[in-house]
Protein backbone atom coordinates (compact mmCIF):
# COMPACT_ATOMS: atom_id res chain seq x y z
CA UNK A 1 0.00 0.00 0.00
CA UNK A 2 1.44 3.51 -0.79
CA UNK A 3 1.50 6.08 1.60
CA UNK A 4 -1.00 8.01 -1.36
CA UNK A 5 -3.52 5.22 0.13
CA UNK A 6 -3.00 5.45 3.90
CA UNK A 7 -5.87 3.55 5.51
CA UNK A 8 -8.17 5.83 8.85
CA UNK A 9 -6.82 4.13 12.06
CA UNK A 10 -9.61 4.98 14.71
CA UNK A 11 -7.31 4.67 17.30
CA UNK A 12 -4.74 7.37 15.57
CA UNK A 13 -4.49 10.78 17.25
CA UNK A 14 -5.20 13.17 14.87
CA UNK A 15 -7.79 16.13 16.03
CA UNK A 16 -5.76 19.26 18.61
CA UNK A 17 -7.67 19.80 22.13
CA UNK A 18 -9.29 22.45 20.39
CA UNK A 19 -10.59 20.73 16.85
CA UNK A 20 -11.66 17.78 19.35
CA UNK A 21 -14.06 19.74 21.37
CA UNK A 22 -15.50 21.69 18.67
CA UNK A 23 -16.54 18.44 17.07
CA UNK A 24 -17.81 17.05 20.47
CA UNK A 25 -19.76 20.34 21.46
CA UNK A 26 -17.65 20.52 25.10
CA UNK A 27 -15.46 22.67 26.43
CA UNK A 28 -11.40 22.04 26.31
CA UNK A 29 -11.61 21.83 29.91
CA UNK A 30 -14.05 19.02 29.83
CA UNK A 31 -11.43 16.91 27.63
CA UNK A 32 -8.88 17.77 30.14
CA UNK A 33 -10.91 16.59 32.94
CA UNK A 34 -12.25 13.09 30.93
CA UNK A 35 -8.23 12.91 30.63
CA UNK A 36 -7.65 13.19 34.08
CA UNK A 37 -10.27 10.94 35.39
CA UNK A 38 -8.85 8.18 32.95
CA UNK A 39 -11.54 8.04 31.02
CA UNK A 40 -9.93 8.87 27.12
CA UNK A 41 -6.08 8.93 27.15
CA UNK A 42 -5.03 10.93 23.95
CA UNK A 43 -1.39 10.66 22.20
CA UNK A 44 0.80 13.12 22.58
CA UNK A 45 2.84 15.14 20.12
CA UNK A 46 7.08 15.05 21.07
CA UNK A 47 5.93 18.72 22.09
CA UNK A 48 2.87 17.14 24.73
CA UNK A 49 0.63 18.48 22.44
CA UNK A 50 -2.56 16.62 23.16
CA UNK A 51 -4.27 14.69 19.64
CA UNK A 52 -7.37 12.81 19.92
CA UNK A 53 -8.36 9.74 18.14
CA UNK A 54 -12.12 9.09 16.62
CA UNK A 55 -11.67 6.41 19.11
CA UNK A 56 -11.39 8.54 21.79
CA UNK A 57 -14.08 10.97 20.49
CA UNK A 58 -16.51 7.89 20.59
CA UNK A 59 -15.28 7.30 23.68
CA UNK A 60 -16.35 10.94 25.05
CA UNK A 61 -19.82 10.55 23.11
CA UNK A 62 -20.34 7.48 25.02
CA UNK A 63 -19.85 9.17 28.45
CA UNK A 64 -21.85 12.35 27.36
CA UNK A 65 -24.67 9.63 26.74
CA UNK A 66 -23.99 8.47 30.43
CA UNK A 67 -24.02 11.46 31.67
CA UNK A 68 -27.00 12.00 30.62
CA UNK A 69 -28.61 9.05 32.08
CA UNK A 70 -27.77 10.48 35.27
CA UNK A 71 -24.75 8.35 35.65
CA UNK A 72 -21.94 10.05 37.41
CA UNK A 73 -18.23 10.38 36.00
CA UNK A 74 -16.78 7.29 38.31
CA UNK A 75 -20.06 5.37 37.36
CA UNK A 76 -19.62 6.22 33.95
CA UNK A 77 -15.64 4.74 33.71
CA UNK A 78 -17.09 1.76 35.58
CA UNK A 79 -19.84 1.50 32.50
CA UNK A 80 -16.84 1.59 30.08
CA UNK A 81 -14.63 -1.06 31.51
CA UNK A 82 -17.49 -3.44 31.91
CA UNK A 83 -18.54 -2.97 28.63
CA UNK A 84 -15.07 -3.12 26.82
CA UNK A 85 -14.61 -6.72 29.46
CA UNK A 86 -18.06 -7.73 27.78
CA UNK A 87 -16.62 -7.10 24.38
CA UNK A 88 -13.02 -8.73 25.08
CA UNK A 89 -15.41 -11.78 26.25
CA UNK A 90 -17.50 -12.16 23.41
CA UNK A 91 -14.92 -12.46 21.02
CA UNK A 92 -13.11 -14.86 23.55
CA UNK A 93 -16.69 -16.87 23.44
CA UNK A 94 -16.30 -16.72 19.30
CA UNK A 95 -13.03 -17.65 19.12
CA UNK A 96 -13.57 -20.66 20.96
CA UNK A 97 -16.62 -21.51 19.36
CA UNK A 98 -15.04 -21.35 16.13
CA UNK A 99 -12.14 -23.27 17.62
CA UNK A 100 -14.58 -26.45 18.24
CA UNK A 101 -16.45 -26.19 15.20
CA UNK A 102 -13.59 -26.35 13.22
CA UNK A 103 -12.63 -29.72 15.29
CA UNK A 104 -16.21 -30.71 14.77
CA UNK A 105 -15.13 -30.86 11.20
CA UNK A 106 -12.34 -33.00 11.38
Amino acid sequence: MSTAQTVRDGARGVYTIAVAAEILGVGIQTLRLYEAKGLIEPDRTAGGTRRFSDDDLAVVHRVLALLADGINLPGARRVLELEEENRRLRARVADLNGSRKARARR
